[in-house]
């Protein structure tokens, strides 16, 4: 850019491909996570899954991966995530994390159908503290291979999201692992928002490893997976109609995986709480045979 920002074309006017979508997904993870594909059970349809895994939960889906930052100049609209969260800190969120970043470079990676103007990555690099030479975005639109593969791979993300949101210590959560059924691009981004959020709400399942006092998983799972939620049971691209269009009127504790194990490292025991949904996964996907 003339700023001397530099911006990645992932899925936009480029193709992009499963290993751009796997490369995406890990910088969206500040690296601390690793992704990879593997079989997609049989009885979710088959095919393939994002499979995820990181030993550091909290930094790299918390301050990382998690899409917190709206950015928004004109008719330009993008969710922003990557490590460049936890420089800027322009969400709530931070002011619980035990986050303190310095960096004179910043990475992120932008949910957007448009590539980023000069101005706006001016505005990006301001907001990080760093001179725009030092900045570099990666920019995938949802109905994209990228796109797609980067945003399934956030199941262990939206549980570690809930259970922030129903008051569980995310310092107790010690390593997790998480998959999610990879659907098929949809030929808009509408669409595809709807198959990428039902691959994780009706067929993600994490497993997290904590240390804490069993009594409190006892309290606290039941309400972790997205079967909890009034809204849960049928497509999001229906559920998302229902509201008339409105992404803030969804009850935001649908946003969590199907099934959720959890291992207590304190006490050797290991709690399961949710269910798959095949059904509603065939229902969003539209596969033909």
């Amino acid at each position: 850019m003339p700023c001397g920002a530099r911006v990645i074309d992932f899925g936009v006017a480029a193709a992009g491909g499963l290993d751009a979508g796997l490369r995406l997904a890990e910088i969206c993870m500040a690296a601390l996570g690793r992704i990879s594909f593997a079989a997609n059970p049989a009885e979710l349809g088959g095919g393939m899954a994002v499979h995820v895994a990181t030993d550091h939960p909290v930094a790299a889906c918390m301050a990382s991966q998690y899409a917190g930052w709206q950015i928004a100049a004109g008719k330009f609209f993008a969710m922003g995530s990557g490590p460049m969260r936890a420089l800027a800190k322009r969400e709530p969120l931070f002011k619980s994390l035990d986050v303190d970043e310095a960096s004179d470079v910043a990475v992120g990676v932008l949910e957007s159908g448009a590539l980023p103007s000069d101005d706006v990555c001016r505005d990006i690099a301001a907001k990080c503290g760093v001179d725009p030479r030092h900045l570099t975005l990666c920019v995938a639109r949802t109905a994209s291979l990228a796109g797609t593969v980067q945003v399934v791979a956030r199941s262990v993300e939206t549980a570690l999201h809930k259970l922030h949101e129903i008051g569980f210590d995310l310092k107790a959560i010690h390593s997790g692992q998480g998959a999610a059924p990879l659907p098929s691009v949809a030929n808009d981004d509408l669409a595809a928002i709807g198959r990428t959020n039902d691959a994780i709400l009706y067929g993600g399942r994490v497993t997290l490893w904590v240390r804490c006092d069993d009594a409190q998983i006892v309290e606290l799972g039941p309400r972790v997976p997205s079967s909890t939620s009034p809204d849960h049971g049928r497509p999001f691209a229906e559920i998302f109609a229902r509201y008339g269009g409105d992404f803030y009127k969804i009850d935001p504790l649908l946003f969590s995986p199907a099934m959720v194990t959890i291992n207590n490292l304190a006490s050797g025991r290991t709690f399961r709480f949710g269910r798959l949904e095949p059904s509603v996964l065939a229902e969003s996907f539209g596969v033909e045979s």
